[in-house]
């Protein structure tokens, strides 16, 4: 079954001719190769690979970065990556595992093969992968559970952040299993239930499907049984983004403060940097939901060079020097910083 949807999705994604512009970002130059990665001195920790962490439904590959010495308790972090990256591409741009070793926490990184998408994108458009305890969603779970038990991870500090197709699978992972999760962010993503096939999925990258917010809130409602628990949802999209439009985050943000019930006229803004940042918070003044509307970046995260854990070591693509450091600015919010 997956070698077909393998070579309908080869068909799919290679017709440039049809799609245009809309998949360039994944279509990979044939006429040129990849320069060899070269070691930094202040190159960030390696990724180990884990086998044997459950039945693997959705036979996705399971990185983590775990410090030497780790006491019990201690936070974990779970990271998506985008289209056409790897776990360790990703985290040589947007320093995760260096700020784990730094700080103390842990760094989980579920990895896409191309057996399952020629293009390395989570499945966040197939309902089959995107349903709780199946598919996708069930193998992340279930790395989940394994790095926790081993490490003895606080249950109460699991947080998760993706790109573009990583922020669709975050979105998922939040609506399927919000108990699990202290908080989330999504960058450059989509809402849960956007799209239920890769047709769909194109045309919600272009413009997100006409909804109300209640309707958005309802995807997210019937995704998992009544819970006490909502995490809180930051996200973050650039006004310069050609391949996921950000039609995409407006109806993010409908579509979670609907699900906290909160007043969607009821917000603070702040504005720095070519960034307007809206904040929708709880009786108590906590945020639930935050929006970065981030001036001028295209489709990627955004980051920034610099020496020491958050920031990059090297240039990776869909990973855009935004003059600051999402990593860092989401660590901070999330508690995982150590004061000096």
């Amino acid at each position: 079954m997956r070698d077909r949807f393998k070579r309908s999705m080869e068909n799919f994604f290679l017709d440039p001719e049809r799609f245009g512009e809309l998949f360039r970002p994944f279509i990979p130059d044939f006429d040129q190769k990849a320069a060899p990665a070269r070691r930094r001195r202040n190159a960030g920790p390696d990724l180990a690979e884990v086998t044997g962490f459950g039945s693997n439904p959705g036979n996705l590959r399971m990185l983590e970065y775990v410090p030497d010495g780790l006491p019990a308790g201690a936070a974990l972090v779970v990271v998506l990556h985008g289209c056409r990256q790897t776990a360790d591409s990703y985290d040589r741009a947007a320093g995760w595992a260096a700020l784990a070793r730094e700080h103390g926490f842990a760094v989980l990184y579920p990895e896409q093969r191309q057996a399952n998408n020629p293009r390395r994108c989570f499945n966040w458009f197939r309902p089959s992968e995107v349903t709780r305890d199946r598919g996708e969603l069930a193998s992340i779970r279930q790395m989940i559970e394994h790095i926790r038990t081993r490490t003895l991870a606080d249950p109460a500090r699991i947080y998760i952040t993706g790109l573009s197709a990583g922020g669709a699978m975050t979105a998922a992972m939040l609506a399927g299993y919000p108990e699990l999760f202290a908080a989330g962010a999504i960058i450059a993503g989509l809402p849960f239930g956007a799209a239920r096939d890769a047709r769909r999925a194109l045309s919600a990258m272009e413009q997100v499907p006409a909804r109300d917010a209640r309707e958005w809130g309802e995807l997210v409602r019937a995704a998992a049984p009544a819970q006490a628990h909502l995490p809180p949802v930051s996200i973050w999209h650039g006004t310069a983004d050609r391949t996921v439009s950000i039609s995409n985050a407006e109806a993010l943000v409908a579509q979670w403060v609907d699900v906290h019930g909160l007043d969607p006229a009821n917000f603070s803004e702040t504005r720095a940097k070519g960034r307007r940042s809206r904040r929708w918070r709880d009786a108590e003044g906590r945020s639930l939901v935050t929006f970065h509307r981030i001036a001028g970046l295209g489709h990627g995260t955004p980051v920034t060079r610099g020496k020491g854990g958050g920031y990059a070591v090297r240039s990776e693509p869909f990973m855009l020097d935004a003059g600051f450091s999402s990593t860092l600015e989401l660590a901070r919010e999330w508690g995982l910083l150590r004061r000096r």
